[in-house]
C-alpha cells in the first residue's frame, strides 16, 4: 500500500473501488446446521450425507450443551446417509424401530434443529410409505410425513409413539423453502443397514440380481395376462448374472422377493440392494400366466453395471391399415446404426426411422432410433420378420413391443 491511497485528494478522483482492487481478498467460511441421532453409546451418530458433505470441520452440540468435534466414519450419497463419530462414553441412545411395520396414519414425531432451534419436536402422521422416484437420492424408499420438517431438521429422528427410531428426516417438498406438509425420511431399516456397512468397512456393499426392470402399467398387465398392475417386468437379464444362473428370463414379471411382495421396480431394487452378499433368496415370478419360483444366490453389486438410414437397407413403410403400428417406419439394423445408437454388435432388431406425429406410437413414448426387438413376444431380427408379425395385428389389437433404447430394453403397450 502507498500513502497515496490514504490521500483524500487522490481518493476523490479514483474512489474507494480503485483501492479495493489492490487489497488481498479475505477467505470466506460458510456454516450450516443440521441434526443427527445418537445410535450407540460410544458416540456413533446417524445423519444425512448432505449435512456433512464437503465439511472441513464438524461440531456436535448435545442436548446437555456439551460440544464435541465430529469425525466422519463414512458416507453413502446413494441413500443420503452418513455416520459421524464423537469421542464420548455413556451417551443416551435411541432404540431402533422396525420401519417395515409402519402403517399409514400412524403418529410420528420429528425431532431436530430447525432454524437453529435445538431439540425441537413436531408431531404428525405417516402420510405414505415406500415413496420412490422423488429425485432426492438414488435408492429411495421414503416415509412421507406431515410432521413439520424445516431447514435444519435434516438428519434428525423420526420417532414412533413408542420412542423408537423409524426414520431419518431428509427432505421436504416446498415452494417457499419452509414447511408445507410434505416431508420425507429414510426408513430406519435402510439407515441401519447402511450404517452397519460404513462402520464395518467404510463403504456400502450392495446385493446384485443382474436384471433390467420396468414398471407394470395397466396396459402391460393386460398384455402379460396379469390380474393386477403390480410387480416389475424383467426387460433384460445380464449374462453370467445371478438372475441368469437361476433361470430368470426376459419377460418374466417378478412379484415377490425373499418372501416379500414386490410392488414396483423401486421396491425390488431396494430389497436386492439390502440383501447380504452370498445369501440365497427365493424370487417369485409369473411366466406365461404361470407362477414360478427361482432360487438366486445374491452377489456383490459390480462397480459399473451399465451397458454402455443407410443405402441398400430394407425398409418397412407406414402400414396402410389403421392398426396400433400405423405411423411407424422401420429399417434393418446396419453396422453404422449400431455405432450411432450405442448398441452392442450382438443386438438384433429393426430401427424406427420415422414416426408419424400424433400417432399412437408417439403417444406411447416410442422415438426415432428405437430398436424393436420383439413384437407381441415374438423375436424381430429383420424387416421381413417385422412385416410378417405386423400383418397379423388386428385393427383393435393392443401391441406389445420390446424396444432397445441405447442399450436398455423397455416394454411398450401400443393401443390402436
Amino acid at each position: 500500500m502507498t500513502p497515496f491511497f490514504e490521500d483524500p485528494f487522490f481518493r476523490q478522483f479514483f474512489g474507494d473501488e480503485f483501492q479495493r482492487q489492490f487489497e488481498v481478498p479475505k477467505e470466506r467460511r460458510e456454516q450450516s446446521l443440521g441434526s443427527g441421532v445418537i445410535v450407540d453409546a460410544s458416540g456413533l451418530i446417524i445423519t444425512n450425507n448432505h449435512v456433512v458433505e464437503k465439511a472441513d470441520e464438524i461440531k456436535v452440540l448435545l442436548g446437555d450443551k456439551r460440544e464435541f468435534k465430529g469425525k466422519v466414519v463414512g458416507t453413502d450419497p446413494k441413500t443420503d446417509i452418513a455416520v459421524v463419530k464423537i469421542e464420548a462414553k455413556g451417551l443416551p441412545t435411541i432404540p431402533m424401530g422396525d420401519s417395515d411395520k409402519l402403517q399409514v396414519g400412524e403418529y410420528v414425531l420429528a425431532i431436530g434443529n430447525p432454524f437453529g432451534l435445538n431439540q425441537t419436536v413436531t408431531m404428525g402422521i405417516v402420510s405414505a410409505v415406500g415413496r420412490a422416484n422423488v429425485g432426492i437420492a438414488e435408492y429411495e424408499d421414503f416415509i412421507q410425513t406431515d410432521a413439520a420438517i424445516n431447514p435444519g431438521n435434516s438428519g434428525g429422528a423420526l420417532v414412533n409413539v413408542r420412542g423408537e427410531l423409524v426414520g431419518i428426516n431428509t427432505a421436504i417438498v416446498s415452494q417457499s423453502g419452509g414447511y408445507m406438509g410434505v416431508g420425507f425420511a429414510v426408513p430406519s431399516n435402510m439407515a441401519k443397514s447402511v450404517m452397519d456397512n460404513l462402520v464395518k468397512s467404510g463403504k456400502v456393499t450392495r446385493g446384485w440380481l443382474g436384471v433390467s426392470i420396468q414398471e407394470v402399467t395397466p396396459e402391460l398387465a393386460k398384455q402379460f395376462a396379469l390380474t393386477e398392475a403390480r410387480g416389475t417386468v424383467v426387460t433384460d437379464v445380464l449374462e453370467n448374472s445371478p438372475a441368469a444362473r437361476a433361470g430368470l428370463q426376459q419377460g418374466d414379471v417378478i412379484v415377490s422377493y425373499d418372501g416379500k411382495p414386490v410392488e414396483n421396480p423401486g421396491s425390488l431394487r431396494n430389497h436386492v440392494a439390502q440383501t447380504v452378499v452370498g445369501k440365497k433368496v427365493k424370487v417369485g415370478a409369473i411366466r406365461d400366466k404361470k407362477e414360478k419360483e427361482f432360487e438366486v444366490m445374491i452377489v456383490e453389486q459390480p462397480k459399473d453395471i451399465g451397458r454402455k438410414d443407410e443405402e441398400g437397407s430394407a425398409v418397412a413403410p407406414y402400414p396402410d391399415v389403421s392398426t396400433a403400428m400405423a405411423g411407424i417406419e422401420v429399417r434393418d439394423l446396419t453396422p453404422d446404426q449400431i455405432r450411432r445408437l450405442g448398441l452392442a454388435k450382438a443386438d438384433k432388431g429393426v430401427v424406427i426411422t420415422r414416426i408419424e406425429p400424433g400417432s399412437t406410437a408417439t403417444e406411447a413414448g416410442l422415438r426415432e432410433g428405437d430398436l424393436i426387438v420383439e413384437l407381441n413376444r415374438q423375436a424381430v431380427k429383420s424387416v421381413k420378420d417385422y412385416n410378417r408379425l405386423a400383418a397379423k395385428i388386428g385393427k383393435q389389437d393392443t401391441v406389445l413391443l420390446l424396444v432397445n433404447r441405447q442399450g436398455r430394453n423397455t416394454y411398450f403397450a401400443i393401443k390402436p
